[in-house]
């Protein structure tokens, strides 16, 4: 019941008003349907670029569609409080990330952001966004407003992307839970294109190919 209160609350400040009822009782309009996701081109279909750097830059270039789309974005922000939406506007109620990532000493994440996804009847807000472990990223993973080479550089400097190999880093990105919520975000949001095994064997096969960056 607290949780529920919560969110409510939470739906309320975001809607600027409008009454929003958890998607397990009350009436109200029905959410719009979730953009469709976008696709990512195959790791065969970059066997035709004979050089490995050139096809290593092309592969990563395409996991950049993910890694740059909002559902990335907002959880990797310039500065320790996440965004929101396709256009990245602030969080609504304003958040930081705290010390833990997790939120603020009173206003941990999880007073609103619970381990799965609940539909609202918001008329902006068709959908809070959970996870288990719903948590921004580390501050050494802040990417926002930065270029693909600038964030592939990033990526593969263990000083900089809190200390992961190129292996436990396609390890997060291909399998980690969290992550994978970009293809499932919920009511209203636009999943991050392709899926995450498709991500990942871009990922692997950026890998395999050295690892190049595109031009920062």
């Amino acid at each position: 019941m607290r949780l529920a209160t919560v969110m409510l609350a939470f739906g309320l400040a975001l809607s600027g008003g409008a009454v929003i009822a958890m998607a397990q009782g009350g009436a109200g309009p029905a959410p719009a349907a979730t953009p469709p996701a976008e696709g990512l081109k195959t790791v065969a279909s970059f066997q035709s670029i004979k050089d490995p750097a050139a096809r290593s830059v092309a592969l990563f270039t395409e996991a950049g569609k993910v890694i740059q789309s909002p559902r990335c974005l907002n959880c990797h922000p310039a500065e320790r409080a996440p965004t929101q939406g396709d256009d990245l506007h602030p969080h609504n109620p304003p958040m930081v990330a705290g010390q833990s990532g997790h939120g603020p000493t009173g206003m941990p994440c999880l007073s609103c952001h619970g381990p799965a996804n609940v539909k609202t009847f918001g008329q902006q807000v068709k959908s809070i966004p959970g996870d288990p472990h719903w948590a921004l990223a580390p501050a050494e993973m802040a990417w926002q407003g930065r270029s693909l080479g600038q964030i592939c550089a990033q990526l593969k400097d263990p000083a900089r992307n809190g200390g992961k190999t190129l292996a436990q880093i396609h390890e997060h990105m291909a399998r980690d839970h969290l992550v994978g919520w970009g293809w499932n975000p919920g009511e209203g949001r636009k999943p991050a294109p392709g899926t995450q095994g498709q991500f990942g064997e871009i990922i692997k096969a950026w890998i395999d190919t050295g690892a190049k960056c595109p031009k920062a």
